[in-house]
């Protein structure tokens, strides 16, 4: 390959070699970028779906120790026992799969509790409220309730709900790891950009210099050869193939000059 065909060979190589480079790695970037907002999207969806099922657990539970404890109707017991069971079933999927167990030490520990004062009163405390109920009122029979399941009920969903927004205290960092992300994503881009207008420039620059102004310079002398017969003569100083090109021209001339004498 001689001169001129390998300097702008290797100059348009260069600039397809930095555009698939800049391209893979923008590529890369893009696609790790993809799988964190994927995982930001998953990860919320996910303690919103657990929190709502134990937040309805949650509720029938409430719902039936209301009629058992205050109206006193057993038919209520399942429906208390499921709901607690369902419960702790959310809880236990939640704590498998969080990275962070941090927010749900609260929620635990409030179920716990909550499932023991369950036990306590659908094994001793039924017998012991329906000797009162006989003579009592509704109104008159809801101390327990109010007493004792009542705050630690509030004290639950206000855990399941601090649980439900826990991913967006963990939005902070990944957010600003995403933004680093994509920084690094545009930045490949940006780089080539820049090079490959240097190699352009560049390119101009030599396409200018050592083709394009020389073979002005030999078609101008060509044509004033042609035309005024004035010697054929190029000025300045060539290079590779427009020499090679300038010498056989100037070899064609002398044959022609030759031939006429």
């Amino acid at each position: 390959m001689t001169g001129l065909r390998k300097r702008v060979a290797t100059g348009f190589l260069s600039i397809a070699c930095l555009l698939f480079f800049s391209g893979m790695v923008s590529f890369f970037e893009l696609s790790h970028l993809s799988r964190d907002t994927d995982e930001i999207l998953r990860a919320n969806k996910r303690n919103i779906e657990l929190a709502k099922a134990m937040l309805d657990a949650a509720h029938d539970q409430n719902v039936a120790l209301i009629h058992l404890s205050v109206f006193g109707d057993r038919s209520y017991d399942s429906l208390c026992r499921s709901g607690m069971q369902r419960l702790e079933e959310a809880l236990a999927v939640a704590q498998n799969e969080a990275l962070d167990k941090s927010f749900l030490d609260s929620l635990a520990f409030a179920t716990t509790e909550l499932r023991l004062l369950t036990d306590n009163y659908l094994s001793y405390g039924i017998a012991r409220d329906s000797l009162d109920r006989t003579s009592g009122t509704p109104g008159q029979r809801s101390g327990w309730y109010d007493q004792q399941y009542e705050a630690l009920y509030n004290r639950l969903t206000a855990a399941v709900k601090s649980y439900m927004t826990s991913t967006q205290s963990s939005l902070a960092p990944r957010t600003e790891q995403m933004k680093k992300n994509a920084y690094r994503a545009v930045t490949p881009v940006l780089i080539s950009l820049l090079v490959m207008i240097a190699i352009v420039l560049m390119l101009y620059y030599f396409m200018t210099v050592y083709c394009i102004n020389p073979i002005l310079r030999i078609n101008k002398g060509l044509g004033d050869f042609l035309t005024f017969r004035i010697p054929f003569a190029v000025k300045g100083e060539l290079k590779d193939e427009v020499a090679e090109l300038k010498e056989k021209i100037d070899t064609l001339v002398k044959t022609v000059k030759q031939n006429k004498a």
